[in-house]
């Protein structure tokens, strides 16, 4: 992250939260599951790439699962910051603050390194809705779409629960499309205007 990207406002910072984690094993863990899939790598690839022996690992985590949810749970973490951050731009103005959140989001999409959320994508790796990466990710969707219909309401919508879950359908389409478009041409660039017609088609 550039010193200029440090200084801005934290939603409007490149994708994912600063190295917080103590021990390499998580680091390197955090950064193989976003670029190559959780399913895709071992617990061998983490500790070699990490240059720590695999008993180091399981001191620190019982299993891949456990390390799976500390993961997510810290990406979670992040992607809150980033709402909160949105929010206290623009205090006591709701539709402003969700213009500013996707603002932030269409800027990070554009990375080369962007694979949407996390969050979004282990849902899909994992279809058992009993393995914890599913469940964390699951219940963060649960709450997320609680948060943007209590959003909707305080912008006096209409139908604050349609409101709510078009948002929640806009984001995640920004998370899924910005992985099959290259460059700064991608659909999530239109995902500003849309916020704005949805608040002002809910919110006369």
């Amino acid at each position: 992250m550039t010193k200029s990207d440090a200084d801005a406002p934290l939603h409007l910072q490149p994708y994912g939260p600063g190295p917080r984690a103590a021990e390499k094993i998580f680091e390197t863990a955090r950064d193989l599951f976003y670029r190559e899939g959780i399913r895709a790598v071992g617990v061998d690839e983490i500790v070699s790439k990490a240059g720590v022996t695999k008993p180091s690992l399981y001191r620190s985590f019982k299993s891949k699962d456990d390390l799976v949810a500390a993961v997510l749970r810290e990406v979670e973490e992040g992607f809150w910051d980033r709402f909160k951050s949105a929010e206290d731009a623009f205090p006591g103005d709701p539709r402003a603050q969700m213009v500013a959140y996707f603002e932030g989001l269409a800027a990070r999409s554009v990375g080369d390194d962007y694979r949407g959320c996390a969050l979004s994508n282990a849902a899909v790796e994992y279809p058992d809705r009993q393995h914890v990466g599913r469940m964390v990710s699951q219940a963060h969707k649960e709450q997320l779409r609680d948060r943007l219909r209590a959003k909707a309401g305080e912008m006096g919508a209409s139908d604050p629960k349609a409101l709510g879950d078009a948002l929640l359908l806009l984001i995640e389409g920004v998370f899924t499309s910005s992985q099959m478009f290259d460059g700064d041409d991608k659909p999530a660039m239109a995902s500003v205007g849309a916020v704005k017609a949805l608040i002002a088609a809910y919110c006369p």
